[in-house]
């Protein structure tokens, strides 16, 4: 047999016409993911913080203390400042007003000229330009040297010269813009994100009031005399604090300034909140690496002084001090080093010297002045480190009996036939009769069913070693692949592209479901980061009416489809209604088209948009304390949807 011959190419021409040069307007609007992350909503709300974040620049500088940010009828929003105002005079080798360069030039800006901002967040000098360049059309009003100018723009260019539209006493930048619906999937903003961000600006700047208004007119006020201090409680509202008030240290070494607040409380959970210049440094860097050595340093250091270690057979770790503590470290550098456009990582070498030596003075002088303090920590890290030397000698046990790092799988876990992980899911489902339906209807190459017995243990309410000891959550980590812990947990471990929660729609499931995601949250939030978690959408109700059958997954569809069906029947027969209210209840193959067909099913992918925002559902959820619990029942209660009585 002949081989086969691959087939000539097409000529063509590949030449200096070929090339394509787009200005940074359409560059913007060609690749806008390159410059805001996404299209999609998290690319939507990044518009608004651009725009404030200049705002917020000129509180840093010392000359704003209000922003105001308003959420508009007709999807365009409007944030204004009392800063000096964006300059509008004209610059003197572009013959243009700096106002149009500001808004049309990538790059054009005043963050790199020290002399105009020592400190801020926007590095770039691109946010207001994409900003324009990303709306359908963009107004800004500048108040300075007693003018009032304006200009208008309509997907980034220039609808008319920066001119003068009234006189005015005050100064300040007023921007108004509408997202384009020709570039993002959704231009709806959601309020409560918005807030969560501006609530967090408003924590790390003392001196500034930020007010939030919608289309109904409804204000919210943002301004906290305590800075971070109060940041600390805010976090820790549900949780029982172990010292009277956060512990605050600030200081300034070399033009970088450093402001630290932290408390330790009755959870075994961790969450320290790190920024610089106001930007949320999800992934830490220098000044987290120098907060933790100083903090560990400082805490042992005055514990031996104090003689309050000498019952303790073991050597306290960083790891022990991490229990129960909440800490939000904010620094201001003149010149960061991010790594990655994504600024998620501070760079800087020396921010890590700065941080740990202020914190090691100032820390072991106030426990200097408060033994008591210092006792209630030391008593609170004795008892983290204790855990984890029981933890420690679970895990030894356990290995020994191949539960949690041999190449064997759990008894109940039914496994796919393929190997490749991205390709490979694996389904947590409640129950044995929801699993036996699962195993049944599912597609055995690609899909592993894992039953579990009951609830698990609420993660929120035990230390390490006790996780270790409930079979349930070894099962769940022996199935995943990925070990567990500090130092020996690894996403690339992971042995399915996709972790699905499967659990009925009843209390009960939505028990489980809550405790799972606690779990993912609380110890594997990688996973979640990686957007490996979903959870399954099973149908609510089955409608049949003659020989039709339809499923509907809320009251709304159940509705529409009911109505529908009596319209083609014409009145001639009834229709009936099953409400499922397990996964039980449905054989294999109503299951299998309805739940776990990737062509037909509906499945949730879990994201962590605002950690503090899930660190506080969890805390209030899942944690001891009641009275939150009650309120944010009240509070929500009427947004549910599916309730089981």
């Amino acid at each position: 047999m002949p081989e086969t011959q691959n087939p000539s190419p097409a000529k063509t021409t590949y030449e200096a016409t070929n090339i394509q040069i787009l200005d940074g307007i359409q560059h913007v609007r060609k690749r806008p993911a390159m410059y805001i992350g996404d299209v999609h909503a998290r690319g939507l709300h990044h518009l608004i913080y651009e725009i404030v974040d200049n705002s917020i620049d000129e509180t840093l500088a010392g000359y704003n203390d209000v922003i105001e940010l308003s959420l508009n009828e007709d999807g365009s929003v409007t944030v204004t400042d009392n800063g000096r105002g964006i300059p509008v005079d004209i610059h003197p080798e572009k013959k243009k007003s700096a106002l149009e360069l500001v808004m049309t030039v990538i790059g054009a800006g005043g963050k790199f000229d020290k002399g105009a901002y020592k400190v801020s967040g926007g590095l770039h000098g691109v946010g207001a330009s994409v900003v324009n360049a990303l709306s359908e059309w963009c107004e800004v009003e500048v108040s300075r040297d007693g003018k009032i100018w304006f200009q208008r723009y309509h997907q980034g260019i220039p609808q008319c010269e920066v001119q003068v539209i009234g006189k005015t006493s005050k100064t300040g930048t007023k921007t108004t813009f509408k997202p384009d619906a020709s570039i993002f999937k959704t231009t709806e903003f959601r309020k409560d994100v918005i807030v969560d961000r501006m609530r967090e600006l408003a924590f790390l700047n003392s001196t500034l009031k930020i007010v939030v208004s919608d289309v109904d007119g409804v204000e919210e006020t943002f301004h906290f005399e305590g800075g971070i201090r109060e940041f600390v409680k805010f976090t820790d509202h549900n949780r029982i604090s172990l010292v009277k008030a956060p512990i605050y240290i600030n200081g300034e070494r070399d033009t970088t300034m450093v402001e630290i607040a932290l408390q330790y409380n009755d959870s075994y959970q961790e969450n320290v909140f790190s920024y610089v210049n106001n930007i949320n440094t999800h992934e830490g860097g220098t000044h987290v690496t120098g907060f933790r050595k100083a903090l560990t340093r400082t805490l042992n250091a005055s514990a031996q002084k104090n003689d309050l270690l000498k019952n303790l057979k073991i050597s306290l770790t960083g790891d022990d001090f991490k229990e129960g503590l909440t800490a939000v470290v904010s620094v201001k550098v003149a010149e960061p080093q991010f790594e990655g456009q994504t600024k998620t990582k501070l760079g800087n070498s020396e921010t890590q010297s700065i941080v740990e030596s202020i914190l090691n003075e100032q820390l072991s002088d106030f426990f200097e002045s408060n033994p008591s303090v210092l006792k209630t920590v030391i008593e609170k890290v004795k008892g983290a480190a204790l855990s984890r030397e029981a933890a420690r000698k679970a895990k030894e046990l356990t290995r020994r009996k191949s539960a949690l790092e041999s190449s064997g799988l759990p008894g109940k876990l039914a496994d796919c036939s393929i190997n490749d992980p991205e390709h490979c899911e694996l389904y947590i489902v409640e129950g044995d009769s929801a699993g036996g339906s699962a195993k049944q209807g599912r597609d055995r190459s690609f899909q592993a069913i894992l039953p579990l017995k009951g609830k698990i243990l609420n993660v929120e309410k035990a230390r390490l070693h006790k996780m270790l000891e409930n079979d349930e959550i070894k099962t769940i980590i022996l199935a995943l692949g990925t070990s567990f812990g500090e130092g020996e947990f690894s996403v690339e471990k992971l042995r399915y592209g996709k972790i699905i929660i499967m659990t009925d729609a009843d209390v009960d499931g939505a028990h489980i479901r809550t405790l799972l995601l606690t779990f993912f949250f609380r110890h594997m939030r990688e996973l979640i980061e990686a957007g490996r978690v979903f959870i399954a959408q099973p149908p609510l109700y089955l409608i049949r009416s003659g020989r039709e059958q339809r499923y509907a997954w809320d009251d709304d569809e159940r509705a529409s489809i009911i109505e529908s069906m009596k319209k083609m029947q014409k009145g001639k027969s009834g229709v009936s209604i099953q409400r499922y209210k397990g996964l039980g209840e449905m054989n294999p193959e109503q299951l299998w088209s309805t739940t776990m067909d990737p062509a037909h099913r509906s499945l949730l992918q879990v994201t962590v948009e605002n950690a503090m925002e899930a660190d506080q559902i969890f805390s209030t959820l899942m944690g001891d304390k009641v009275d939150p619990r009650r309120t944010f029942i009240e509070k929500n209660a009427r947004y549910v949807r599916r309730l089981d009585v």
